[in-house]
């Protein structure tokens, strides 16, 4: 499991990291579209590391309910 987390998280950081090049690239674009590929990007820099952080903690919240409603039906 854990090589599984780091896999994605090397994932991620290869993502977001060609996220911001492109960001570059596209502010110093000559292409008549550059405006609109500059904001997609800088839209999904933003908005995708927000996703994965609430992915993630969503998924921490199923886990510890999950482990809280086994307990309360034990009766602990």
């Amino acid at each position: 499991m854990k090589k599984a987390k780091r896999f994605l998280a090397l994932i991620g950081v290869l993502v977001l990291t060609s996220l911001y090049v492109s960001t570059v690239i596209c502010a110093f674009s000559a292409n008549e579209h550059f405006m609109d590929m500059l904001m997609a990007s800088l839209y999904a820099s933003a908005v995708i590391p927000v996703l994965l952080w609430g992915c993630s903690f969503i998924s921490r919240l199923i886990k510890s309910d999950g482990q809280g409603q086994d307990e309360h039906i034990d009766g602990k």
